[in-house]
């Protein structure tokens, strides 16, 4: 006989599990705890295979005969329902894994640990804020080159020509990742290749007259003001570091035995050896006993917990 709303209702659990059959193997599953979910019993090449269609709260009587009735429709073409459900699943799966932001999010993931915290935050600031919104759900497989334009196109109108530049060459980045790991079969950016305005160019200004950097050095050495921003000046010809760099030399990090300096890259976070000339050497000794006692060699003259400001 078959089910009714209303015998389903009146139904109670018992200590034992119950089994409310309505028609062609659908049936309710009652536990004892009151649960109440359908499953349905067919057979496929000869073996009984058991289905489950969701919990009665939130699958209706209706509802659960509506996929009896396709899984019935399977099985007359010779299709396991359970089979199909899985492939189903899977396919579903693959597309979330294959779309632009999970991607991209691997990508962050796997080159994060090799790049400095700066360089790191701005890159995700500039997925999460630039790309995400506009395709980070489309498949990486399925963005085309127009759309990446279009994209970077909307960051020049606010004036930013060369953030889409970089925006550019991340989405480039995180396509190349997808084509190592099987989600994309090729990077569609080179196709952009002259769509973008050149980038302004910011050359900062360099002393290429001899006679001129002669004088900057003299006035490095003749610097008026306290000992920490002179010596720092005077270090700054001599190690070609990036001036973020110098400003973060830490004791800790020098060897004035050895003559090096183990400093980290600022932008890949990455050690790298300085070797520390005679008169490098000189310099950092001349400040040292003034500065020794705290972690840098060149603090800030408000605390010496951190370096001094590049101003």
């Amino acid at each position: 006989m078959a089910l009714t709303v209303l015998t389903i209702s009146n139904a109670k659990p018992k200590d034992k599990v119950q089994k409310l059959f309505d028609s062609c193997g659908l049936f309710l599953e009652i536990t004892p705890k009151g649960s109440k979910r359908w499953r349905h019993k067919y057979y496929y090449q000869g073996k009984e295979k058991l289905l489950s269609l969701g919990l009665y709260q939130d699958v209706s009587l209706a509802e659960a005969r509506e996929i009896l009735s396709e899984q019935k429709k399977q099985l007359a073409k010779g299709i396991d329902p359970s089979a199909a459900r899985q492939a189903i699943e899977s396919a579903r799966v693959a597309t979330a894994l294959n779309q632009f932001e999970v991607v991209a999010r691997e990508w962050f993931a796997n080159k994060q640990p090799s790049w400095a915290a700066s360089h790191a935050k701005v890159n995700l600031q500039r997925l999460e804020r630039d790309v995400f919104p506009l395709i980070g759900d489309r498949g990486i497989a399925d963005i085309t080159a127009p759309e990446i334009l279009s994209l970077l196109q909307g960051i020049i109108k606010r004036g930013s020509i060369e953030t889409a530049h970089r925006v550019k060459s991340i989405i480039s980045q995180v396509m190349r990742y997808g084509i190592a790991t099987n989600r994309v079969d090729h990077d569609v950016t080179p196709g952009l290749t002259g769509a973008l305005p050149p980038s302004p160019e910011n050359h900062l200004a360099a002393i290429t007259d001899p006679k001129r950097l002669g004088q900057v050095l003299k006035m490095f050495d003749a610097y008026p003001g306290g000992l920490v921003v002179r010596c720092a000046l005077q270090l700054t010809p001599l190690l070609f570091v990036r001036p973020g760099e110098l400003r973060a030399m830490k004791w800790a990090e020098v060897d004035l035995n050895t003559k090096e300096w183990l400093s980290t890259l600022s932008k890949t976070n990455q050690p790298h050896i300085v070797p520390l000339a005679t008169q490098s050497a000189a310099i950092l000794r001349e400040i040292q006993p003034f500065t020794r006692t705290g972690e840098f060699v060149f603090p800030s003259p408000r605390t010496s917990n951190r370096p001094m400001a590049n101003e």
